[in-house]
């Protein structure tokens, strides 16, 4: 393994930027990546969950672009190389830290409920949550934030020019991209939903209806020549050209609710992030609208009352403490938790660790706690399965940590005739009925209810930590409603238990979520732990593989960078130079 990842790391990245050398070095390198052995890289570093998209960010890298740079190409290839989370018609999450100016900021690009959008949109006539309506109709698509937010993040902290950023997604999209294991895997299990729209099955699947084959070829000439007109706009073509006008016609004709209105007034945001701190380490997370960054924070808060590095990596305490803190954080979340443009966050509460050890206080070492038994917690009087995420590390000190996202796999399934724009079903991630899950399971409240402009909540979590005042580590991952656990456990496992990242990433994860009142834990659990787990009052549920985590860590003085990507996830690849 050592010879083949020192042939990997001489492996050329992309000698000139060109689909059909991007997807020959792909082929050659990712049966090199062990899943107990990060990939070491001198200058700089990418993760992201497939690998043309990884060798083009380490390209730009190499060609004197910085992490936000890199960063913006990976996530328009992902768009070409990944259509069943990479997106242009969806919205996310980016956490940047600019060398430069010392400065660690969140930029919001999460989509938003169109105007005429209220909080009764998804009920039928007896009160009922209407689901085809909420999560597979022209109804459901949020207004797109991904195209506004790349293109602020570039120019605010970007150094090439767009051009040269958005080429390669652009020539893999128009010359056409070897379909890979994972891409026919997917394109087969959603041939369903994709096939209703005849746009959409024009672009996935043959003329005659059947299936692309591993090693064919598939084009996307229109969303190449969409994103060439994005290249050449600076953007402003998919929220008032001819992309928001063909996006507008196709939720006209299909009752749909963007209006070229909606797309004109979308602006990404830039927030202060969720700030914390654990065991001497500096948290930086995503704020609300995402939950993800508050409630990482609070259960860190929570674990630290508890000496995780003794009790042992995946022992039954160390377990049944993580289970306890979740509870009580996804508790909070159902109540708490919103746009914070409309409904007041109590985040400096949740955060707080004084409301970390009272709610610490109460978990029985020993015991379970049924979820039936816990309600929010009141952390006023303390204020003083589909998206992706990539993480990019250059050698200056820029770190960038993103998680954007279409919802479901390949969103609602719709492509917005002419443009090859996928397009997502975001609002499913607001209430549609107070107290009624959504597709995750998820319970939500007043805080989440619809309303027009407003933004949905989310789970992703991207998230850096920092030792020293340097970046040490940018991480995160998809999947829905566990995100938040797995990157609590990703930094568990490195600061608590010592493990390397790809270790980290490797190990065995459970979930807990308040509501079902489930423990769900993924294989490599051993019958002994999940035995005294049962007798603690858990009820183990066996899982699916959860996630795709893609992590970079720098090296102490300037000595290099490591990367790992999830073995759960074919095709993910880190990789630098």
């Amino acid at each position: 393994m050592r010879s083949l990842r020192r042939l990997f790391l001489l492996l050329p990245v992309l000698a000139s930027v060109h689909a059909a050398a991007v997807q020959a070095q792909t082929s050659a390198i990712l049966s090199n990546q062990d899943r107990h052995h990060p990939v070491f890289a001198a200058n700089g570093m990418v993760a992201s969950q497939e690998a043309r998209a990884t060798n083009v960010g380490v390209d730009i890298l190499r060609r004197g672009g910085n992490a936000i740079d890199a960063a913006a190409a990976v996530a328009f290839a992902l768009a070409v190389t990944l259509p069943r989370a990479g997106n242009l018609g969806g919205g996310g999450f980016m956490l940047v830290h600019h060398a430069g100016s010392g400065e660690t900021l969140a930029l919001d690009y999460r989509e938003k409920a169109p105007g005429s959008a209220h909080r009764d949109l998804y009920l039928d006539k007896d009160g009922n949550v209407d689901k085809a309506k909420a999560r597979f109709s022209h109804a459901s698509v949020g207004v797109p934030g991904t195209v506004a937010g790349l293109v602020e993040a570039h120019r605010r902290f970007g150094r090439l020019p767009l051009a040269q950023i958005m080429a390669p997604a652009i020539e893999l999209a128009e010359k056409g991209l070897t379909v890979t294991p994972g891409m026919a895997r997917n394109l087969a299990k959603r041939r369903k939903r994709l096939s209703k729209w005849p746009a959409s099955a024009a672009i996935f699947y043959k003329s005659d209806g059947s299936l692309y084959q591993i090693g064919e070829t598939l084009v996307q000439r229109d969303l190449g020549h969409s994103l060439r007109r994005i290249a050449a706009s600076a953007g402003k073509d998919f929220y008032t050209g001819d992309s928001a006008r063909a996006i507008v016609a196709e939720m006209a004709a299909n009752g749909g609710l963007i209006t070229l209105d909606d797309l004109a007034a979308y602006r990404p945001v830039w927030r202060r992030p969720a700030l914390g701190s654990y065991r001497g380490y500096r948290i930086a997370s995503m704020p609300p609208p995402s939950s993800g960054g508050v409630h990482l924070i609070q259960m860190l808060n929570m674990l630290e009352t508890f000496p995780l590095g003794r009790f042992g990596h995946n022992g039954v305490e160390s377990l049944h403490v993580m289970v306890e803190a979740m509870k009580l954080a996804y508790a909070d979340r159902a109540r708490h938790l919103g746009d914070p443009d409309f409904w007041a966050v109590p985040g400096r509460g949740l955060t707080a660790k004084a409301y970390a050890q009272d709610l610490a206080a109460n978990i029985d070492r020993r015991r379970a706690r049924p979820s039936a038994t816990i309600s929010h917690g009141d952390p006023v009087p303390y204020e003083s399965n589909e998206t992706t995420h990539f993480s990019v590390m250059d050698g200056a000190g820029n770190v960038v940590s993103n998680t954007y996202t279409l919802n479901f796999s390949f969103g609602t399934g719709i492509v917005a005739k002419g443009t090859g724009i996928l397009l997502n079903n975001e609002m499913d991630d607001f209430s549609a009925k107070p107290g009624v899950p959504n597709a995750f399971g998820l319970i939500g409240g007043e805080a989440n209810a619809i309303e027009g402009g407003k933004r949905p909540l989310s789970s992703m979590t991207p998230t850096i930590v920092f030792r020293d005042g340097e970046a040490l580590l940018a991480t995160g991952s998809p999947g829905g409603s566990r995100i938040i656990t797995m990157v609590l456990q990703i930094v568990v496992n490195v600061i608590d238990h010592g493990l390397n990242i790809a270790e980290a990433t490797a190990a065995a994860r459970i979930h807990h979520q308040w509501l079902p009142d489930k423990m769900f834990v993924e294989r490599g659990l051993g019958p002994d732990t999940l035995a005294l787990l049962r007798q603690r009052g858990h009820a183990p549920v066996l899982s699916r593989a959860a996630g795709s985590v893609q992590s970079v860590m720098r090296l102490p003085k300037g000595k290099g960078f490591l990367g790992a990507s999830d073995g759960r996830s074919q095709g993910a690849l880190a990789a630098g130079y």
